[in-house]
């Protein structure tokens, strides 16, 4: 794994969350099952684990529009991840979370998932930010419906999910 992210990247806030990138030590430590202090004690997730061992292959996911730790302000303890498929394809870009049980249906997924889509909005070449969702998962569907995406059309046994810029312009 890189040891190092080659520039600072700003923390989002929220009004209850702070959305911050990853570091090499923390997808190690997940990898590794390794605990940390600053964690849920029901973090990492199975998923957060795929995103931590992706990271050589994807270096883009650790920029400033790529995955990100969910850490409860409260706390100061993650409490998930979110993270947004970098680079964009054709202006679009996918979205990823997960929130540890501990702290499901407090709203911290939609809140976190409203802020990363803001983020990817407004960069350069992206208008849409989408999300596939298992229909057997309503739980998640809740989550974008709150965030403000608009349900598609669904296939077989998923859905898809987007939000685009609101002034619909395609930079």
């Amino acid at each position: 794994m890189r040891s190092s992210i080659s520039s600072p990247i700003a923390e989002l806030a929220t009004g209850r969350l702070v959305l911050r990138p990853w570091t090499m030590t923390e997808a190690t430590a997940v990898l590794g099952d390794t605990r940390a202090a600053h964690w849920a004690d029901d973090f990492p997730a199975e998923g957060d684990r795929v995103i931590a061992g992706l990271f050589d292959e994807n270096p883009a996911w650790l920029g400033e529009h790529g995955h990100r730790l969910i850490v409860e302000r409260d706390s100061g303890l993650v409490v998930g991840s979110i993270g947004l498929f970098w680079p964009p394809s054709a202006g679009t870009l996918e979205i990823g979370y997960g929130i540890v049980p501990s702290r499901r249906g407090q709203g911290y997924a939609p809140e976190a998932t409203r802020a990363l889509a803001a983020l990817a909005l407004a960069a350069p070449g992206v208008h849409t930010v989408v999300a596939t969702v298992e229909l057997s998962n309503p739980a998640s569907v809740r989550v974008l419906e709150k965030a403000g995406f608009a349900r598609g059309a669904a296939e077989e046994d998923t859905v898809r999910f987007r939000i685009t810029r609101p002034d619909g312009h395609r930079s």
